[in-house]
């Protein structure tokens, strides 16, 4: 039935609300038997490129000389790692192998020969980025984990406001990824503008998102970017916690250019 062009999705000189009734999905070079939803990319002034891939059983994501992340939604997928040694196991022989279920999620260094394959039908969030090396410390590791394995904190006291994060705090690292989660009626204690994008697929749940100086309704899948300087602030509603993945650029200085 149509919508008679109808959505919540809105599109904004800082910010980017995309709804899943106007995702596309489109073929990349580097998918095999599967499609990609691209939500955010330099072609809308972003400095990284987040899609959700959506992989047949034995589809596939070949490497990419980019640093990746890549965090499971559905389904299961196996990275064989071939040049890269990881953090979990220093000093590890390549090659390795790694599962990951719902949940799950893997950093691979920029120029990694990591190919990742799916075992079954498997939606996957990626987040790609050219690499910032830091001044005085060696290019980072490859990260394994899964998010209920992360320690839970609360953000600035709030036991209702929990963080995981899910990137090592160290500077060789020039991104963080954190699973955010608010219990119903938890919201954030201030309107947030930093010079920080932001790139935030919901969860779980539901809520109010405080974008620039419009008020968004927001629930389970839908996907936000927000541009350095953009006001935010999020309220979770209803019955159950809200959740997001949300990435954010860290350790490093502000361009100049």
């Amino acid at each position: 039935m149509h919508n008679l062009g109808q959505t919540r999705s809105a599109n904004r000189h800082d910010h980017l609300l995309q709804t899943p009734d106007t995702f596309v999905r489109i073929p990349l070079p580097a998918i095999e038997r599967g499609m990609a939803i691209v939500h955010i990319s330099s072609a809308a002034g972003a400095r990284f490129t987040q899609y959700t891939a959506e992989l047949e059983p034995t589809g596939s994501i070949a490497p990419c000389e980019n640093q990746r992340f890549i965090f499971v939604l559905e389904g299961f997928v196996e990275i064989v790692l071939t040049t890269v040694t990881d953090s979990n196991t220093p000093g590890a022989i390549s090659p390795a192998t790694y599962s990951l279920k719902p949940g799950s999620y893997a950093y691979l260094p920029a120029h990694s020969q990591a190919t990742i394959t799916a075992h079954q039908s498997t939606r996957a969030v990626l987040i790609e980025k050219a690499y910032e090396p830091h001044p005085s410390l060696p290019s980072p590791l490859a990260v394994f984990g899964h998010q209920d394995a992360a320690p839970a904190a609360p953000l600035m006291g709030d036991a209702d406001l929990e963080v995981r994060s899910l990137m090592p705090d160290s500077p060789a690292y020039d991104f963080a990824v954190n699973v955010m989660t608010y219990q119903p009626g938890a919201a954030l204690p201030m309107v947030e503008v930093h010079v920080m994008e932001h790139g935030l697929l919901m969860l779980a749940g539901g809520g109010i998102y405080r974008l620039g100086e419009n008020w968004y309704p927001v629930t389970a899948g839908d996907f936000i970017w927000m541009a350095p300087y953009c006001p935010q602030w999020f309220g979770a509603f209803g019955k159950q916690p809200a959740s997001y993945l949300i990435y954010k650029d860290f350790h490093r200085h502000p361009r100049t250019t």
